[in-house]
């Protein structure tokens, strides 16, 4: 639950893609605008909730480590065509490498099953009210999900450009996907997430010639924010830059390997 934009108690159910869930109780945390609630006490909420989730994304981390595991956090807007990425990348990566996902959504297991249908294993968290996932949310999907040796782990965050980017995951970056259709200002009416990825995919690139979308501005913007952000132009559809991605996960598993070895 995020006190910043008091999304109220989430009920956090993990599905497995066994036949049955796990519901998990996260308790009220509050909201900025709860009556008696002094705006120190507000800060120190969210102060320990932070700090929390901080500990146990550094016991995530080591996890990743020590399985050797590459984790990306895969945040978006709703309709980038986040998922639609996802499952095409799951599908060309297949030969390449393990691929395993955690998808994040606030109902239904309807993304974890088109990933499951490529033959990657997914695990599904639903947050409820949740707007996001957090560290203990995906240490929890980790019991129900068995990495290969080497895998690319993809956690696919809750559609939201604002609450994500406080929240470590224990991941290696965070990528933020773009949709031509949203608009090339994203990146500076939501700074904190660009600031906070490591790379940034301007996907639907097929329909450039059919929207007022200015590529070069929007990378302005996004390295006005966050000046070391890569970008690169991509099109889940048609396969149009998918190649330069594929080798951008290749080249931080690359750089993760050497560093842990």
């Amino acid at each position: 639950m995020c006190t910043t934009c008091g999304c109220g108690q989430a009920e956090v159910v993990i599905d497995h893609g066994h036949g049955h869930d796990h519901g998990h109780h996260h308790g009220p945390l509050g909201g900025t605008h709860e009556a008696g609630v002094s705006a120190t006490r507000i800060i120190e909420i969210e102060e320990n909730i932070l700090a929390r989730n901080d500990a146990v994304a550094a016991h995530n981390r080591a996890h990743f480590t020590a399985t050797g595991t590459l984790a990306l956090n895969l945040v978006s807007s709703p309709g980038s065509g986040k998922t639609t990425l996802l499952a095409r990348t799951a599908t060309d990566l297949s030969d390449r490498m393990p691929v395993a996902v955690i998808e994040g959504d606030q109902q239904t297991s309807l993304d974890a099953e088109r990933i499951r249908a490529t033959g990657a294993r997914a695990v599904q968290i639903n947050t409820g009210k949740g707007c996001h996932l957090d560290a203990d949310m995906v240490h929890r999907a980790l019991h129900g999900l068995v990495l290969a040796p080497g895998a690319t782990l993809f956690i696919e965050n809750v559609g939201n450009l604002v609450c994500p980017a406080g929240f470590d995951l224990g991941e290696a970056a965070k990528v933020v996907i773009l949709s031509v259709t949203e608009g090339e200002d994203k990146p500076i009416k939501y700074p904190d997430m660009f600031a906070a990825a490591r790379l940034m995919l301007i996907n639907k690139a097929d329909l450039l010639p059919y929207v007022p979308f200015d590529v070069a501005q929007c990378i302005a913007y996004a390295r006005q924010v966050n000046p070391q952000i890569g970008v690169l132009t991509v099109s889940a559809l048609t396969g149009e830059g998918l190649e330069g991605w594929y080798r951008w996960i290749e080249a931080l598993r690359a750089e993760r390997a050497a560093l842990a070895g």
